[in-house]
């Protein structure tokens, strides 16, 4: 082999002469004149220099760019195909599509149910201390504990535990805490500290007389946030590339609104089930055990998902030609990064954006909520 090497290299070298002057010699015109039936064109091939590899249609040979040229929808299909995801990019965006429509599924149903429980049981006037008094010191120490959980344990085990956490309470909150709400909630003490205090203490006073809905307004409003914003984007960002990321993520938003679908018409068939039920049952009981089954099953799916994508996908598929490789930063404190985000113009923008969108939409939700309590 060694011997026939320098020869190969020279036929290589000479290919485009070698293909001109086989192009130009008598001996093409047999293929010039196709026979096949179909066929009425002649000179098949357009010399530019080398000749591309010719591509076989019948019994007629053509160049691929002709073919083209010649079948407008062999382009067509050639688009389509073209659009389709590779398939180390589809091993990808599979199970991220998958995961998102998991974790929307679950938000749109914790996020119907939290306000049948907060606006049916203390009125829809106690969403704006809710979100000011319960979830915002929250989701401050949440921000610190995701810092610790962090600089201490690897992302997956961060993922799996947070995510499990959820879970956990969610279950628990159908099988337990909403069953025996009667001896759980302190609703003698609040009607006896009711009246020593004015009448602006109402809305704080009812989040105590009903605690655990509180909570679990709280659980449910940390999932879109934790869970959708801060998990899943980064695994996505950890997983796909910055050419992945500009074509695909906008199929994620495709897949959002399905699953807002689903979610819905499963709400639906829940809510239609209650009228069936014997006198005397529970109903809400019954809908919240449903509900919260369809999210545990959800919930499964997407760990499930997520223990594929980090055992069989990441590390192992291959990234798209040049894709430039991610830096990973050196870790912050969460002083730090607060320090980071302030001198970034770019960031206080974008919290300026989302503060402004938070204010315009607690000042619709809860006039409309009210009202539709009435």
């Amino acid at each position: 082999m060694k011997l026939l090497n320098p020869y190969l290299l020279m036929l290589l070298a000479l290919q485009p002469i070698l293909s001109l002057a086989w192009v130009n010699s008598p001996g093409i015109n047999a293929l010039n004149s196709c026979r096949h039936p179909l066929c009425t064109r002649r000179g098949h091939f357009k010399v530019t220099g080398s000749i591309p590899p010719p591509r076989v249609h019948g019994t007629c040979l053509t160049t691929s760019k002709e073919a083209v040229e010649e079948n407008p929808k062999s382009g067509f299909f050639s688009k389509i195909k073209a659009a389709i995801p590779e398939a180390h990019e589809r091993k990808k965006l599979i199970p991220l599509s998958l995961m998102f429509f998991a974790i929307l599924f679950n938000y749109t149903i914790l996020r119907d149910t939290k306000d049948v429980l907060m606006v049916t049981s203390s009125g829809a006037e106690v969403i704006p201390f809710i979100k000011t008094y319960v979830n915002l010191p929250a989701a401050i120490g949440f921000t610190a504990l995701y810092g610790r959980l962090s600089d201490k344990m690897e992302d997956t085990s961060v993922f799996y535990t947070v995510v499990t956490s959820f879970l956990l309470f969610f279950s628990s909150f159908a099988l337990f805490i909403y069953p025996n709400r009667s001896h759980l909630h302190p609703i003698s003490f609040v009607n006896w500290l009711s009246p020593q205090l004015p009448s602006g203490f109402s809305a704080p006073l009812a989040i105590i007389r009903n605690w655990s809905f509180s909570l679990f307004y709280l659980m449910s409003e940390m999932w879109g946030s934790v869970v959708s914003s801060l998990l899943f984007w980064k695994t996505a960002n950890d997983v796909t590339t910055v050419e992945e990321a500009k074509k695909y993520y906008p199929l994620f938003g495709l897949g959002a609104n399905v699953a807002l679908i689903v979610s819905g018409q499963y709400v639906r068939w829940v809510s239609n089930l209650r009228a069936s039920l014997a006198p005397g049952v529970d109903a809400w009981a019954v809908s919240l055990r449903f509900l919260m089954g369809a999210v545990m099953t959800s919930g499964t799916t997407l760990l499930l998902t997520y223990r594929h994508l980090q055992k069989n996908v990441v590390g192992k598929v291959k990234t798209s030609p040049g894709a430039p490789k991610k830096a990973k930063g050196p870790r912050m404190s969460m002083k730090e990064s607060a320090k980071f985000l302030m001198n970034s113009p770019y960031i206080r923008d974008l919290a300026l954006l989302v503060i402004s969108y938070g204010v315009c939409i607690n000042i619709v939700e809860v006039s409309w909520k009210a009202k539709l309590k009435v």
